[in-house]
């Protein structure tokens, strides 16, 4: 850390003993996902280290950092400076479990895409509520594609690269087929015969039975049927 080098060059050493306790503290507390007690914390340290004045060494090193050093109810970790918390509001990320419904329609639309909300409903042989459709495009991991070439226009569907980035594919063709559906125990054996995973496609462009969106669809999918 730069503070700490600085400390080091006037000449007020540390000790490497210290120096390499500090270091250690600093990647526990860093890798941790939660909260680490002082108990916790001693134990991966030699005996006789003094644990408290090497936290608030550490605390004192990252003071005037955009990462500080608390104590939460007894426990370390590293937090966001407050100062700085206005600057992070857009890159907070809400965790949201997914509605069986919602899952099975992102599959529908992951392996079937380009889509529209009927045929979705086809596959699933029940309807599918623009609210489902809806809580996928807050996600990121679907949008609107463009309109079928069909009566009505009903809009499309696709995947995103963030839907990619989410669940670690290179591409939509990453997606797992019937084998490896089988292997990992989603597909049991009363599955048809003649069953076959559909290929999926994420394509760039529009395909030639869809339209290019117009200006008004992006702000809502309610007229997708």
């Amino acid at each position: 850390m730069s503070e700490m080098s600085t400390d080091l060059s006037k000449g007020q050493s540390l000790g490497e003993g210290r120096l390499d306790d500090l270091r250690i503290l600093e990647a526990l507390i860093f890798a941790s996902n939660e909260p680490l007690s002082e108990h916790a914390l001693r134990e991966e340290l030699d005996e006789g280290a003094d644990i408290s004045a090497l936290l608030e060494q550490l605390r004192a090193d990252y003071s005037n950092r955009g990462i500080q050093l608390v104590s939460i109810d007894g426990k370390w970790a590293f937090r966001t400076a407050p100062d700085l918390a206005a600057f992070l509001t857009k890159y907070k990320v809400v965790k949201k479990k997914l509605s069986r419904v919602a899952q099975e329609t992102l599959s529908i639309i992951a392996y079937h895409q380009p889509v529209t909300r009927a045929e979705i409903e086809d596959v699933r042989g029940v309807q599918t509520s623009t609210g489902t459709l809806d809580v996928l495009l807050e996600t990121g991991w679907i949008k609107m594609r463009g309109r079928r070439r069909a009566p009505g226009r009903p809009i499309t569907y696709g995947t995103t690269d963030l839907f990619l980035d989410q669940f670690g594919l290179s591409a939509v063709d990453d997606l797992p087929g019937l084998s490896e559906l089988k292997g990992a125990g989603l597909l049991d054996g009363t599955v048809p015969v003649d069953f076959e995973v559909p290929l999926s496609q994420k394509l760039e462009t529009l395909m030639d039975d869809e339209l290019p969106l117009d200006e008004e669809d992006d702000e809502s999918a309610g007229d997708s049927f």
